[in-house]
């Protein structure tokens, strides 16, 4: 199917140092621009962070601080990514949560007003939840074939939800899980613990505030403490625990970073 174009249409992607708009950066981008014409054109950069990138990331996008430390940085690109999105609609996958604000917040860094109020955005995300519903009706009707009858009744969801999760036992009973890049993460079991660690390998607190790293202990998944972990924080910067108690954070995420303080403080005894 041909697009109907009247200007410019620019599927990006980027990958990053992290998900946080504010303190990460840009590592690869990649631009496939389509003209009203049918011509095409592609544009994929390493780019050099300037930050290390934490391991965390490189699981997920292959590309380690050797990768990119002789790549350009963003601002020394930006003058020619500026251009080449020049009077191009935007698109792509997840776009408008996460791509096109760490694109526009790059290019402030660099100096560039990437102005996108008369650009239309397009995200195939969306089109993918409107079209393709993804509640509990839905995956009913999908893993046991009939439409929910009483959807949103307390007891018919219950029994539904039940329903769907032997449905997916059954169905998936001895099947590898991948992560995105191919990955091994495990396999699945009927066994609750197993499954409990496959679904929530990396939790924490329920709001996700700390995950474990890889040498399973808890770090801080937010602000400027991001990748710290707790115990170092709390020699570090002691006050950060009264802070946050104070602060408007979940009782479950205060709850475990107390935990931690007193693993921690009984170690010392």
């Amino acid at each position: 199917m041909k697009l109907s174009l009247r200007s410019p249409l620019a599927f990006f992607d980027l990958e990053a140092t992290g998900i946080n708009i504010s303190t990460d950066r840009i590592v690869e981008i990649s631009v496939l621009k389509l003209h009203p014409d049918g011509k095409q054109e592609i544009k994929t950069s390493k780019i050099n962070p300037t930050i290390p990138i934490p391991r965390e990331s490189s699981l997920i996008h292959g590309i380690y601080d050797e990768d990119v430390k002789t790549a350009p940085t963003f601002k020394e690109l930006a003058p020619s990514l500026y251009k080449f999105f020049e009077g191009a609609d935007l698109a792509g996958f997840n776009v408008l949560k996460y791509d096109i604000p760490l694109l526009v917040e790059e290019f402030l860094r660099a100096g560039l007003d990437f102005d996108i109020e008369k650009r239309n955005l397009l995200d195939s995300q969306k089109i993918f939840h409107l079209m393709e519903k993804r509640n509990l009706s839905a995956a009913y009707k999908f893993y046991c074939g009939k439409p929910l009858e009483n959807a949103h009744s307390a007891e018919a969801d219950t029994i539904a939800a039940y329903e769907v999760f032997v449905a997916q036992m059954e169905r998936y009973l001895g099947e590898q899980v991948e992560d995105l890049q191919g990955n091994v993460m495990g396999t699945i079991e009927n066994d609750m613990r197993k499954l409990h660690n496959l679904l929530n390998e990396k939790m924490v607190d329920l709001a996700g505030r700390f995950v474990f790293n890889d040498k399973g202990e808890e770090v801080f998944n937010f602000g400027k403490l991001k990748g710290k972990t707790i115990e170092q924080v709390l020699v570090e910067e002691p006050g950060y625990y009264d802070w946050m108690m104070k602060g408007d954070f979940p009782l479950d995420t205060k709850r475990k970073f107390t935990q931690v303080r007193l693993r921690s403080f009984n170690k010392k005894r």
